[in-house]
């Protein structure tokens, strides 16, 4: 007797490109913080995916907004879909948004980029652990006023600031925000490609899958 040919969902393994629903950018925009908004964070995030063999999903950035004018605020963890994600290698980092926003899987080891591959960090040269994410610790954003979004994700100079997370979870000290992958510290210098550099940066940041 003759099996049936796999479906292509079977033929998949957790590991596949097409599987997964979480990476770090492996690229940013080249122009510091300024992203484009949130519109152009997201069309980055799913260009790196299509290129991966995951574009058959729709991926948001992880960055919240600040509200401005008349538009209110974006909180980053309303605009990743519910879960659960896992990385290019097919292990889940979460299962839903309140795991990721307490006992998540959330590690260097873990924290790829869309090709599967490890973000430099703490230790190593150079330094690209900060991730912008805009974001207070439950994901929420903040409240108007101070910039923590470097203009909402529109800024490259030396005005306005990001908030920034550490993906491998390491910092100067044992603090908790030393140890954040979504809220450690702001930049400093301003938003620009070498103000994110001077502190660990590269201007990458995190994607989700929605659905």
């Amino acid at each position: 007797m003759i099996p049936a040919p796999l479906s292509s969902a079977q033929a998949q393994s957790p590991g596949s490109p097409a599987n997964m629903t979480f990476f770090v950018t492996s690229i940013g925009s080249g122009k510091g913080a300024d992203l484009g908004g949130l519109e152009g964070a997201d069309r980055h995030c799913q260009t790196l995916a299509q290129a991966a063999g995951a574009g058959g999903k729709t991926w948001h950035a992880y960055l919240s907004t600040q509200a401005a004018g008349s538009a209110p605020a974006v909180n980053a963890r309303d605009r990743i879909g519910r879960g659960p994600w896992q990385n290019a290698k097919g292990v889940v980092i979460a299962k839903d948004v309140a795991e990721l926003h307490a006992t998540n899987n959330l590690t260097k080891e873990t924290a790829l980029t869309e090709k599967g591959e490890v973000v430099k960090g703490r230790g190593d040269t150079p330094n690209t652990h900060d991730m912008l994410t805009g974001s207070q610790p439950d994901g929420t954003a903040f409240p108007a006023g101070e910039d923590r979004t470097c203009g909402n994700w529109t800024k490259n100079g030396t005005e306005g600031a990001a908030m920034l997370g550490h993906h491998d979870r390491m910092g100067l000290d044992e603090q908790p925000p030393a140890k954040s992958w979504n809220s450690s510290h702001s930049s400093r210098g301003g938003c620009s490609q070498d103000a994110l550099k001077s502190t660990g940066g590269g201007g990458l940041f995190y994607c989700f899958a929605t659905n």
